[in-house]
């Protein structure tokens, strides 16, 4: 194993450790496997402005994997999901779970499918599309959202992609009061879930929202 990825299996343990989350053997090797990947494709395809391995265990596999207790449902769709954030990861702590990752840019895509078949991921499906293009064979649960738009914005380009039951989990940093009080007619917000996440500054939440009949 080279030095690299023994240096962020150790990290990648000590950032875990406060947080209460189950991670298997398998899963551990695969979420580091997934940032090595992100670093050496990094550089010829500029998947994030993130340049280091240890940064982007905090900042994108730890901000995405906090966020795997809250997911109960089925399937899932990842909107404007770069490289596959908070998709990817997710995928890998829900193997049972379905996620459509959707991006508009072809390298990303490409990213993903690399991803998909390096990690043994059966359970994702890049997709590349305009999130308003995008129509899915079934209604989805939930839609994701970790740096997409505004909330607003998000609700709007994304509502055909869930049905009545169907919510949306918009991944913020501090509690975004004023995107919360332009939420158009017919959506309500069910929750907020303060997420402390060790070593990353700032806050974080999740907020759930769903459609009003």
């Amino acid at each position: 194993m080279d030095m690299l990825k023994t240096q962020l299996l150790t990290a990648f343990d000590k950032v875990t450790q406060p947080l209460a989350l189950e991670i298997t053997e398998d899963q551990r090797q695969k979420l580091v496997d997934f940032v090595l990947m992100i670093n050496k494709w990094n550089k010829a395809y500029n998947l994030t402005s993130v340049r280091d391995p240890q940064d982007m265990l905090v900042k994108h596999i730890v901000d995405s994997i906090v966020v795997a207790p809250f997911l109960t449902k089925q399937r899932y769709i990842d909107v404007g999901t770069g490289p596959g954030l908070p998709g990817i990861p997710l995928s890998i702590m829900h193997p049972d779970k379905h996620f459509v990752l959707l991006d508009s840019l072809g390298k990303r895509v490409r990213f993903m499918k690399q991803a998909k078949f390096e990690l043994g991921l059966d359970n994702i499906e890049p997709v590349q599309s305009r999130v308003e293009q995008y129509q899915p064979d079934v209604p989805l649960d939930i839609v994701l959202s970790r740096a997409f738009a505004s909330i607003k914005d998000m609700l709007h380009w994304c509502q055909h992609l869930v049905d009545s039951q169907g919510e949306f989990f918009a991944l913020k940093g501090q509690f975004p009061e004023q995107e919360i009080a332009l939420l158009p007619d017919g959506f309500e917000m069910i929750e907020s879930i303060e997420l402390a996440i060790p070593m990353l500054e700032g806050d974080r939440h999740l907020i759930k929202i769903r459609k009003v009949s």
